[in-house]
């Protein structure tokens, strides 16, 4: 699988995007038989070992500041990424270069021996402040929308050698935008969230100051962090610093309540997303190092066994929890793969995790 990530270092000038590869990936084994001592089995097992040992290939890009949030897309038929700086601007990068070395040996060795390092292609520095929301469209190649921490979101539009950014914000939120998502099915509209505790639908038809056409106050106790809109029914899902999972029916919203509320999670939500295919199943990750699988298909009785009692801790848990993944520190984002059913990768302070589930 490849993948882009980015550093956010102390130092400013320390700060890069990487392009990654992963390959080589196996499914982890059980620990070893501690009696197994025989010095066959043992040499055996060693080079089974090294023959599974994944492989990481990574190529670098100097990047000015730290990358708050990287959003990648296909357009004009080239793999392209924007990225949000600390510094308060956008940036645009051209992949093509990195992809390249992480998938050949000789164009690497030239990439790191010729010190390649990839400009920018194109910039955008009309924000007021740094931000995080950042989401390109699914629907109209090369559309791209940004929010920021002076709650104003930019719209982008593609033009031959580059886009045009309307200077009028799109004003509505009266704090920080920290996520936005655009409709899957509905080219001109999109969704964002705020630490104004709203939730937002916005129609870029209208003019920048009269686009929010639907707001949903007080979706959370506290800051909306981050929002996924479901790709086959009309539900988003979204997260907070108040630690809840909330799904959105757009069909009654802003006036209906959320279908379900689930409080499992001890700390803030940092990351969300539906399933790519299987429109019941989402995952969602939190700052007490958790990352969840929930489906909102499974009932009570779906995991009452027959004739076995479940525990106290079992049934304390909601049924629509499938599993909880541990061992990370600080779990900043999760995706699904969208090209391998099931597959999870989240990145956090402490690395990245590539795992795949029995529940999904």
């Amino acid at each position: 699988m490849t993948l882009v990530g980015g550093t956010q270092a102390e130092k400013v000038h320390c700060n890069k995007l990487f392009i990654m590869k992963m390959s080589n990936m196996h499914q982890t084994k059980p620990p070893k038989d501690e009696e197994d001592d025989e010095d066959e089995e043992n040499e055996s097992d060693s080079e089974d070992e090294e023959e599974t040992k994944p492989v990481l290939e990574c190529a670098a890009i100097r990047h000015s500041g730290c990358v708050d949030r990287i959003k990648v897309t296909k357009f004009a038929d080239k793999y392209i990424a924007a990225s949000w700086s600390e510094v308060g601007k956008v940036f645009v990068w051209d992949l093509t270069l990195p992809i390249n070395a992480v998938n050949d040996h000789r164009v690497m060795m030239s990439y790191i021996q010729n010190s390649e390092n990839p400009q920018p292609i194109f910039t955008f520095a009309g924000h007021l402040s740094e931000g995080f929301a950042l989401e390109w469209s699914p629907l109209v190649s090369g559309m791209l929308a940004t929010g920021d921490c002076k709650k104003n979101i930019h719209l982008w539009k593609p033009l031959e050698g580059g886009w045009h950014v309307d200077q009028r914000p799109y004003t509505g939120h009266t704090d920080s935008v920290e996520d936005i998502q655009w409709s899957p099915t509905e080219i001109n509209v999109m969704a964002s969230c705020s630490v104004d505790k709203t939730i937002r639908i916005w129609d870029i038809r209208a003019s920048s100051n009269k686009a929010c056409m639907l707001t949903r106050q007080n979706a959370h106790d506290s800051d909306v962090n981050v929002i996924s809109w479901n790709k086959s029914e009309p539900f988003i899902l979204s997260g907070g610093d108040d630690g809840k999972l909330r799904v959105w029916d757009l069909r009654k919203f802003p006036e209906g309540d959320p279908i379900c509320t689930f409080k499992h999670h001890t700390a803030p939500i940092t990351s969300v997303e539906w399933h790519p295919t299987d429109h019941s199943v989402f995952a969602a990750s939190g700052a007490d190092d958790q990352l969840t699988q929930w489906d909102l298909a499974v009932e009570r009785d779906d995991v009452q066994e027959e004739g076995k009692e479940l525990s106290p801790e079992i049934l304390a848990l909601p049924p629509q929890l499938l599993f909880i993944h541990q061992g990370q520190k600080e779990i900043k984002e999760l995706h699904w793969h969208k090209q391998m059913p099931g597959v999870l990768i989240s990145t956090a302070q402490s690395g990245f995790d590539v795992f795949r589930t029995l529940s999904v």
